[in-house]
């Protein structure tokens, strides 16, 4: 049998090495050999994070009231820049990790949720449905809308309108709980467009475009923490009380199931009340030399002349392209991972128990767990690898191995192996995100942002739904994930 908590307790202690590594306190007090010299040409010189990324910045900080460093004067522009970066990623965090922590609270419970309704799994399956597609038709143009109208807006919005879509988890109703599935696949694309592209304009705004890859990776190492620390807050609160009507004969039920979904609520209240408090507002604005099209030059056009905009721009730019192509195939990959990891591990545990013996389950808290702290140590590792590489060369790396991983998930019969190769590619998840997040923020123009990264999702989307559509085996599937990994790979490559 597997031993879960000792590979959970071996991928910890490799998390805090590495943690440890990346951190800035350990560069300060104990700097060594070839990672001190790569920090000292870094600082000279931050394009390996950004491509020109040092002209950027300089021009930043001269409107800033700054000049362009020079030998004199850099440690005076690296300080200040680094207090601006600091005080811009601390009121990103508090909005953000917010706005993750409800995601993360009614992830596992919505499909127990309804089957806990008495619903059936093929109308269940229509609801799981009605979301993503409702992500996919929302979010071709909802981007679009957030780039002209103003991101912090749409950030409001989207706790709004998930905070709408935990209020119908409440009531023993199909149409109202398909209701809430459509608001839940609208806010899905806010968070996974909105927030990004209001990031990435701060940091361009405040002229610490070099420091982007290193807010990408702090964020995703935070959202892990948070995801673990939510997964337990969430079975204490589905555990509190009894799952039940409010009376006899009600529709409207409590308790049970719903307290994640109550708690959610609540966090995402305080996360539209601090977007408010304490975001300025940033818009999709044209970049230099940027020719744009009708919907770029009209500053108040339609949403769906924006759409419009948006994809004209990602055919006309094979690298936009490319990216969106990649990032679908990808995450993809992690939506059917996602679906599949516990029929896969369930299925190899019991094939490894012996005559006689009864089948306990898996310790499905432990396992996300060691996911989830895998996804750390690749956000740190990212951090690390920054020092000697530039996101699109390490981005090769994480997709290479992300196939190897899914190719030993297919080939192995054992259940401590397959878990040990999904820990592998938890970990390439782990980088792909602020690597991701940093070449999109170099190659996509700042007034199509948001848009076009909802029309990455539509690809990403249809991965997700003919998953849920196709009745694939575990092994069938990884097979189809790692496939997309070498097509991906073979993307980043060119």
């Amino acid at each position: 049998m597997t031993n879960y908590n000792f590979i959970f307790g071996c991928v910890l202690l490799f998390n805090t090495l590495v943690t440890f590594w990346a951190s800035s306190y350990r560069k300060k007090h104990f700097p060594c050999g070839s990672s001190s010299s790569e920090g000292d040409k870094q600082d000279e010189d931050p394009s390996p994070l950004i491509g020109g990324g040092d002209k950027e910045a300089d021009s930043a900080d001269v409107e800033h009231g700054g000049s362009k460093p020079d030998k004199s004067s850099s440690a005076a522009s690296d300080a200040a820049a680094n207090i601006r970066h600091s005080q811009l990623l601390r009121k990103y965090l508090a909005v953000y990790l917010l706005a993750a922590f409800s995601d993360w609270l009614q992830g596992p419970y919505v499909y127990a949720l309804y089957a806990a309704y008495g619903y059936s799994q093929h109308q269940i399956a229509v609801l799981f449905v009605a979301g993503f597609g409702s992500s996919m038709v929302f979010g071709s143009f909802i981007g679009g809308m957030a780039d002209q109208g103003g991101r912090r807006k749409f950030v409001i919005l989207f706790a709004i309108t998930y905070a709408l879509s935990c209020m119908t988890k409440h009531f023993k109703s199909f149409g109202i709980l398909m209701i809430g599935r459509l608001l839940g696949g609208v806010a899905t694309s806010l968070l996974f467009s909105v927030f990004e592209a209001w990031l990435i304009g701060a940091h361009a705004k405040a002229g610490v475009m070099s420091h982007l890859g290193k807010s990408f990776s702090t964020a995703q190492y935070g959202n892990s923490i948070i995801a673990i620390l939510a997964g337990q807050i969430a079975n204490k609160a589905a555990a509190f009380k009894e799952f039940e009507p409010t009376s006899e004969g009600s529709g409207f039920y409590t308790g049970g199931y719903l307290g994640p979904f109550d708690i959610s609520l609540l966090s995402l209240i305080v996360c539209g009340v601090l977007a408010f408090s304490l975001w300025e507002e940033n818009y999709g604005e044209k970049s230099d030399g940027d020719d744009g099209d009708d919907s770029s030059k009209s500053g108040k056009s339609s949403a769906t002349s924006a759409l419009k905009g948006a994809f004209s721009t990602t055919m006309r730019s094979p690298d936009i392209l490319s990216c969106g192509i990649i990032s679908s195939l990808f995450e993809g990959s992690m939506y059917i991972f996602v679906f599949m990891w516990t029929p896969a591990l369930t299925a190899l545990a019991k094939e490894e128990m012996g005559e006689g013996e009864e089948f306990e389950g898996l310790p499905f808290g432990v396992i996300f767990s060691t996911f989830m702290v895998c996804c750390m140590a690749g956000s740190s590792i990212f951090s690390i690898a920054m020092d000697f590489m530039k996101p699109e060369q390490l981005a090769v790396i994480v997709f290479g191995v992300a196939s190897s991983a899914f190719a030993l998930v297919v080939l192995s019969g054992s259940a401590t192996y397959t878990f040990l190769a999904m820990n592998l590619f938890e970990m390439c998840v782990g980088m792909y995100f602020p690597s991701m997040g940093t070449m999109k923020g170099m190659i996509v123009p700042e007034d199509k942002r948001a848009a076009i990264y909802n029309l990455f999702r539509i690809p990403l989307n249809f991965i997700v739904l003919f998953s849920l559509l196709t009745n694939l085996t575990p092994r069938v599937s990884f097979t189809l994930c790692g496939t997309m990994m070498v097509v991906a790979t073979l993307l980043q490559m060119k």
